[in-house]
């Protein structure tokens, strides 16, 4: 079995190339979207969100078991600092993300949220 994870003396830790995939939200910010891959990119749709607003979505993703960790991160697009973004309700097959517009103002970008999974076990 080929290796997913590299660790480096001296370097970075992480997926190696080929373990990530990308995806576009459609319709609005609230739509669920289907990301098959340990780590990746969601590009989310440009609809308007008011400040001091939550939206959250579900994202399908099948490598997720229920004692995994997701990492968010607003990394592109759209203003830097104006969104807070966390995963949750973290399930085998699924996990969702809520952002939340923390500007001052209502904002309509397409942020791109980067996510990996961490494996977990509770045993």
């Amino acid at each position: 079995m080929a290796s997913l994870f590299e660790v480096t003396a001296g370097s970075a830790i992480g997926y190696v190339s080929g373990n990530g995939g990308a995806v576009t939200q459609a319709t609005s910010k609230s739509t669920g979207v289907t990301l098959n891959k340990v780590c990746g990119a969601i590009t989310m749709n440009g609809a308007a969100l008011a400040d001091a607003t939550n939206v959250s979505f579900t994202v399908t993703n099948s490598t997720v078991a229920a004692n995994d960790v997701v990492i968010v991160n607003h990394s592109s697009g759209g203003t830097a600092g104006a969104y807070t973004v966390h995963a949750n309700a973290i399930a085998a097959g699924s996990f969702a993300i809520t952002v939340r517009n923390v500007s001052g103002g209502s904002l309509s970008q397409a942020i791109v949220l980067s996510f990996a999974v961490i494996k977990g076990a509770n045993d």
